[in-house]
């Protein structure tokens, strides 16, 4: 019932997105690609006008493909700057399709909602001018598989319809709504439709009851409910149009359940007693004798519809707060993103020199020479390059790249039970190089015992490498715990340098017998250790200690504290434990 109940609201938003796309803003579809996506895509098609183009917009589409811009071959032909018409000029009356919405960056949301708000595309750069009208539908697929993932809010809040497919099997379901000609003629019909106060103040009193802060919730939803009237054939929006565009609009906008009704109050010395009936009113009877139903406002009847179609979980969702303001990280992005010459992901371009460690945009360096090529030859002595370019048309490419994670393991060698300690360490490590080689990320092991550390493995996504150096650790002898942990903030600091992104995991009960200069001494040894744990808290690298004692101490908790790690008690550690521990902090 669920998935039908999905599919219908599915259909109806397919049919009113057809009547007026532009006027409703357009579908977020949340499905990914299989027959129910494709089934309702096919749907929406059959309902548009045959000579209504479906532009797909590729995810990561140029600023100058999607707004225009300077026609490169045309200009240098013509001496003179030739505009080239962008995408969303050319979508004009028609319907945009954006591929993998969850993906959209917030710099391109910005430019295609600027776009729709202002009815026009306007085009200042590389000389030109221009603005072209632009009137157009969205259909944003939403490929998303995280809860946390979705398209930018700044989009979302500008579509009318957030359509929901996942996990719906179509089969057996059959297309519910209008037809084409049923469209056609509310089409015609639309800018004759009325809309009452009343109508008007229901739609506006339900998205303060559901908490929706934004007013354009309630705009679409008078402008659906107005198409839902058209495909009636009325040209008045009754109480059951307003319902439909609250159901369809407010219910994937929900942020709080509407306030319960207040109880009754006991009755009074003064109220007749519920045995001593007060006598009928014959001007409330109807024509039977029976008295009359009193009528339900329409506030409450559009309120009831969205508040039934809003899903269970979400219903159970809001009714223990559960539902946070922010987004939370999406997992597996532990390291930052962070500028870069030569590689990752290009973010644009920008005016630079030729020189060592850049990367030159021919392309763009002659977009910026070209429209000052019919000056420049003027210029130019006799028997000079036919294309003239200068210091200042030089424009160089900028990437971003996600900071490697290198995580480094801090293992205490000393002692009875260095041996088993060390044994889950290799294990553990041996497990995190599997992640590390999706991610692309390190392992760096540090042992200390008897009055230093050692780095036994070196920063290394390589397996074999770390299972030859794993393979003779040593064990056994005092605990110089500053030695090590100083010895890991300088590693971390390497690796900060380079640019990646270092996580500590320091296995130890917590114990110290050994300062910093290597002689022995509990309590200098314990204070020296504390002053290093809050080095590392200062220069706020990430860290995770794992008690590794049969019980849990309340020295290593006191050393998480000043290093401003996370605590994980670990008596009986295995390699499995500990892995998924520290995986749990490197993807936090």
């Amino acid at each position: 019932m669920a998935g039908a109940a999905a599919w219908r609201n599915a259909c109806e938003a397919a049919a009113i997105f057809a009547v007026d796309p532009a006027g409703v803003g357009g579908v977020s579809l949340r499905a990914l690609a299989g027959p129910a996506r494709d089934r309702w895509m096919a749907l929406l098609r059959s309902l548009l006008p045959a000579d209504t183009l479906l532009r797909r917009v590729p995810l990561h589409i140029r600023d100058e493909r999607l707004l225009g811009g300077l026609d490169l071959a045309a200009t240098l032909r013509a001496g003179r700057p030739v505009a080239e018409q962008g995408l969303l000029a050319e979508a004009d009356g028609h319907v945009l399709v954006l591929a993998m919405a969850e993906r959209l960056t917030t710099g391109a949301a910005a430019r295609l909602t600027a776009s729709l708000d202002q009815g026009e595309v306007v085009l200042e750069r590389d000389g030109l001018a221009l603005r072209r009208p632009l009137r157009a539908g969205v259909v944003a697929l939403d490929e998303a598989i995280a809860d946390d993932e979705a398209p930018p809010a700044a989009l979302l809040d500008r579509l009318a319809f957030h359509v929901d497919l996942t996990g719906i099997a179509i089969s057996g379901l059959d297309v519910i709504g209008p037809d084409a000609a049923d469209i056609a003629d509310a089409r015609v019909l639309l800018p004759q439709v009325r809309v009452e106060a009343d109508s008007i103040e229901a739609l506006c009193a339900t998205t303060l009851a559901l908490g929706i802060g934004s007013a354009r919730a309630a705009l679409l939803a008078l402008r659906v409910a107005r198409i839902a009237a058209a495909l009636d054939g009325r040209d008045l929006v009754n109480t059951e149009d307003a319902a439909l565009a609250a159901r369809l609009v407010f219910a994937s906008r929900a942020t709080r359940l509407p306030n319960a009704e207040p109880a009754e109050a006991p009755p009074s010395e003064e109220d007749p007693a519920p045995d001593d009936p007060p006598p009928p009113d014959d001007s409330d009877a109807g024509e039977d004798g029976e008295p009359e139903a009193p009528p339900v406002p329409p506030e409450d009847l559009v309120l009831a519809a969205a508040q039934a179609a809003i899903p269970a979980g979400l219903l159970a969702q809001l009714t223990s707060n559960a539902m946070s303001a922010g987004r939370q990280r999406t997992p597996g992005r532990a390291g930052a993103s962070q500028a870069s010459r030569l590689r990752g992901r290009p973010i644009g371009v920008t005016r630079g020199e030729l020189k060592a460690g850049v990367h030159l945009n021919l392309v763009e360096t002659l977009r910026a020479a070209a429209p000052w090529q019919r000056l420049r030859q003027a210029q130019a002595a006799p028997g000079a390059a036919r294309v003239q370019v200068r210091g200042d048309d030089v424009r160089v490419t900028r990437f971003r790249q996600r900071a490697r994670t290198t995580t480094i393991f801090v293992v205490d060698a000393s002692g009875s039970s260095a041996l088993q300690r060390l044994a889950e360490a290799k294990g553990a490590v041996e497990l995190m190089l599997a992640d590390c080689y999706v991610r692309r990320d390190q392992v760096a092991v540090i042992g200390f015992r008897k009055t230093s550390a050692d780095l036994l493995v070196p920063p290394t996504s390589s397996l074999v490498r770390a299972k030859r150096s794993l393979a003779g650790l040593p064990g056994g002898g005092t605990t110089p715990l500053a030695c090590g942990i100083e010895a890991a903030l300088a590693l971390a600091d390497a690796v900060g340098r380079k640019g990646d992104t270092p996580v500590i995991i320091l296995l130890t009960d917590g114990q110290a017998n050994i300062t910093r200069e290597g002689t022995q001494g509990r309590p200098k040894a314990q204070s020296d250790a504390l002053s290093a744990a809050r080095a590392i808290k200062a220069a706020g690298i990430r860290s995770i200690l794992l008690d590794t004692s049969p019980r849990s101490q309340p020295l290593a908790r006191g050393l998480a504290d000043a290093m401003g790690a996370r605590y994980v008690a670990l008596p009986a550690a295995n390699a499995a434990t500990m892995a998924k521990a520290v995986t749990s902090v490197v993807l936090s």
